[in-house]
């Protein structure tokens, strides 16, 4: 089974920008899903971004459209999310998943495979 792993997390003032990468162990298969998620403190594990691996196309939660952007290295076998204009409520745990499939879906249950997480902080 692929292991994911997150890295780029920190803490940042409100406005700035951040890139957080999530590295495969393995190489991606073309019917795969790459998603990122994340959880703040008390509050449920959301949807952040999605991205089909083969061809692409990608979707957002409407709390990031506009200010993320989710990409991915075929040849790195590795998924990014560049998150600009951050403000303190995109503060949480981000974590990237996958799945088996072609359609980035919005339900954490729907994901087979997770990373750790990596804190993002951002201070107002």
């Amino acid at each position: 089974q692929v292991e994911l792993k997150e890295s780029g997390g920190g803490l940042v003032q409100t406005g700035a920008s951040l890139r957080l990468s999530c590295a495969t162990s393995g190489r991606i298969l073309g019917l795969t899903v790459m998603a990122w998620f994340r959880q703040a403190p008390g509050r449920e594990r959301e949807f952040v971004a999605g991205i089909r691996w083969s061809g692409g196309s990608t979707k957002y939660a409407d709390s990031v459209k506009g200010r993320f952007h989710i990409s991915k290295d075929n040849a790195e076998n590795t998924v990014y999310l560049q998150m600009n204009d951050l403000i303190p409520e995109d503060t949480a745990v981000y974590t990237c998943a996958s799945r088996p499939g072609t359609i980035p879906l919005r339900r954490a249950e729907d994901y087979a495979t997770w990373g750790q997480g990596t804190q993002v902080t951002v201070s107002s």
